[in-house]
């Protein structure tokens, strides 16, 4: 059984909350969802599981349900057979002894793999007065394989010095060496052992690095009688510092005086290096040398500790670069990389020595920061932050600029480490919310938000899968108001939550890759609807689907067009593909190649959007287009002014004289139809002739709408 089984899951009939077995049932929850398993055990040959937690299913790989009662796999024999006895022996000893046992061995996972595990564990009474085992189990394996190379390193340099010849020394009470040997002298950089005796005659100060070194040596052999591989770093004659380890105890005459201490000494600098180089790299990310997410636990636990005990503020905030997977899966790993390292070092010139840059992950970084005036001092750095991660960069021939998004929470006296990091999460994806190029701090409110979406994400993630995309249909018309082609737009509606606006799951899509598989999909559904119509009578009736930045940059989407066009049958000039214009504009010169490939299928391809931007128009001559959708927020202001209008006109007059067609999106009026159709604008969208349509509800509106089927 597992804890929940143990403990009871509901409340009897009539039972209020915070009763015996309510509260039962939050212990069996903090069990199940412990680092570890929980167990009792039989004290029997084969280690009888009695109860054991879902830790089991992490641990081992066996459900609790498996192992109790021995059903199929008896406890014992999931013990390493090299192990088994030693752990009976430890246990039993333990048990007779009336003791806590702490033992680590080997377990045999259900899928082949071994693990070393702690176990630590007491004899005790259960209900009926039986004696048995209880324990908590957990993984070490990755601690064991640390010890095991750190031991395997000291291991292998100590051999070697203990085959060299090794210093040896007298010291008196007072600080003054009375004895050494030749090694020693040549180890501190003397030519003779008579040269270091003569020198060296105030070991704490001439010798020591640290202050107080020889204090310690004294109090230790005091204490213990003696010092083992008692490092320190020391100074050699000509000013360099070495590593030594010192073996030493004191010698006493007949009548308990101390006479000196005498002992030997190891040059351990080669070994203390390559430690520090192990722990330096178990504590730091191998890329940026920033502290990694080890290191950084360590610190905020640091910094708790201090604002505890001396008080003061601690900022906690997590820095994300935006746009960072765009640039990465663009132009390769290695410029990705050069970035990473360009922001690490602009953090890091942003802060004070007492702060922290860690990098969390990917292109996620966070800061610790101690101030004093908290909105003030933090707002100042923050804004620096910003600023500095926006300056240009020149990396592989390509001049880049990044943004990012920073999110804060401040440290208090209640907070983990984990909520801590959570709530600056948080805000950091506040801060994106809010445009990008921000910052944030936290709010208890955001937490909500935040699961909410990672909800919307891992539902999005099977929406597919599942059949709860559809693509449904815009029309647009012609002046006189017959269909002339439609956009294919994705609509969502969910088991869980319903419809989903397109404006709260279309970025996430973006953000997590989705949006690739989801254009795939809405580009195959247009096509082969598309081609339906065509055998329906509709005539030559075009479909636009949206291109998203990702799959405008994916070298493989041009195949992906030309096998759905190819699959269904449609003409290639029936398709047209949509790119914003402030895609064309962040792409630049890289953008021409993507779209000669598309146009040289025979899709014609159309800027969208046009007028949110803050680009030269000269763009529209270097790009090979067909379409112009100007857009909707143009739209709605055209009416609102003389100046808007004559704009609106020239703009339909530009296009046009290029050799485009102009499209008009979100017409809405009456009004607003009539001035761009009397601008010579070629086709309209908007609410004033259709919303976006199931394909059978379009069916219906276009039989009633194109010329052709209405002939």
């Amino acid at each position: 059984m597992n804890a929940r089984d143990q403990f009871g899951s509901e409340h009897p009939s009539g039972a209020p909350a915070g009763t015996t077995l309510d509260s039962g049932r939050v212990l069996a929850d903090l069990i199940d969802k412990l680092d570890g398993m929980v167990c009792r055990c039989a004290i029997d040959g084969n280690r009888t599981v009695l109860f054991v937690s879902e830790g089991s299913r992490r641990l081992l790989g066996y459900a609790p349900g498996e192992l109790v009662g021995s059903c199929h796999v008896a406890f014992g024999q999931i013990i390493h057979s090299a192990d088994r006895a030693q752990v009976r022996r430890e246990i039993m000893g333990a048990l007779a002894a009336d003791a806590h046992y702490r033992i680590e061995y080997r377990v045999l996972c259900r899928d082949g793999s071994i693990k070393w595990v702690l176990e630590r564990g007491v004899g005790v009474r259960d209900e009926n007065g039986v004696r048995v085992v209880e324990a908590f189990i957990q993984d070490i394996t990755d601690q064991v394989a640390i010890r095991q190379r750190l031991a395997e390193t000291e291991s292998r340099y100590r051999s070697l010095f203990e085959n060299s010849v090794i210093g040896i020394f007298q010291t008196s009470a007072d600080g003054r060496y009375i004895a050494a040997n030749g090694a020693l002298a040549r180890m501190y950089g003397y030519d003779s052992p008579a040269a270091l005796i003569a020198d060296l005659q105030d070991i704490d100060r001439r010798l020591y690095v640290a202050p107080g070194r020889r204090e310690k040596f004294k109090r230790q052999i005091a204490e213990r009688g003696y010092v083992s591989d008692f490092e320190s770093e020391v100074f050699r004659h000509d000013g360099s510092t070495l590593w030594i380890a010192e073996t030493a105890h004191a010698v006493y005459g007949a009548c308990g005086e101390l006479l000196y201490y005498q002992g030997t000494v190891e040059d351990i600098s080669v070994s203390k290096r390559y430690r520090e180089q192990l722990e330096h790299q178990a504590n730091h990310d191998p890329l940026t040398g920033l502290p990694n997410r080890n290191l950084l636990r360590d610190r905020l636990e640091q910094a708790r500790a201090v604002v505890e005990r001396e008080g003061g503020a601690v900022a906690v905030a997590f820095v994300d670069l935006d746009n960072f997977k765009v640039i990465n899966d663009s132009l390769g790993h290695a410029i990705g990389d050069e970035l990473l390292l360009v922001a690490a070092s602009r953090l890091k010139g942003c802060l004070r020595a007492i702060d922290t840059v860690a990098r969390y992950g990917g292109d996620e970084f966070v800061l610790i920061l101690h101030c004093e005036a908290v909105a003030d001092t933090l707002q100042r750095v923050f804004e620096r932050v910003l600023r500095e991660i926006a300056r240009p960069v020149q990396l592989g021939g390509h001049e880049l600029q990044v943004t990012c998004s920073i999110g804060v929470a401040m440290l208090d006296g209640d907070q983990g480490v984990d909520e801590l990091l959570k709530n600056a999460d948080a805000a950091m994806y506040a801060a994106k919310s809010a445009g990008r190029a921000t910052f944030a701090f936290f709010e208890a409110s955001l937490n909500s938000a935040a699961v909410k979406r990672l909800r919307l994400e891992s539902a999005l993630r099977h929406a597919l899968a599942r059949g709860e995309i559809e693509v449904h249909f815009q029309p647009k018309v012609d002046a006189a108001g017959r269909a002339c082609s439609v956009e294919a737009l994705a609509r969502w509606t969910g088991s869980e939550f319903g419809a989903v606006s397109p404006a709260t799951f279309i970025p996430i899509a973006e953000e997590t890759g989705l949006i690739e598989p989801i254009t795939e999909f809405v580009l195959r559904t247009a096509c082969s609807q598309a081609a339906q119509w065509h055998r329906a009578g509709f005539g030559p009736l075009a479909v636009a689907v949206n291109l998203s930045p990702r799959l405008f940059r994916s070298g493989s989407f041009a195949a992906q067009v030309a096998a759905a066009l190819a699959d269904y049958g449609l003409p290639a000039g029936c398709l047209e593909l949509e790119i914003t214009e402030g895609t064309l504009m962040d792409e630049g010169v890289d953008a021409i190649e993507q779209l000669r490939a598309l146009k040289a299928l025979g899709v014609r391809l159309a800027v969208d959007d046009f007028g949110t931007g803050y680009s030269s128009l000269a763009y529209l001559t270097r790009f090979p287009l067909d379409i112009l959708k100007i857009d909707k927020s143009f739209v709605s202001r055209a009416t609102e002014g003389e100046g808007e209008a004559i704009l609106s006109r020239a703009i339909v007059t530009l296009g046009r004289d290029l050799g485009l067609r102009v499209v008009a999106e979100g017409v809405e009026t009456e009004t607003q139809w009539k001035l761009f159709a009397g601008a010579g604008c070629h086709e309209f969208q908007g609410y004033l002739f259709a919303r976006a349509l199931p394909a059978s509800s379009a069916d219906a509106w276009l039989a009633a709408n194109t010329a052709t089927a209405s002939a």
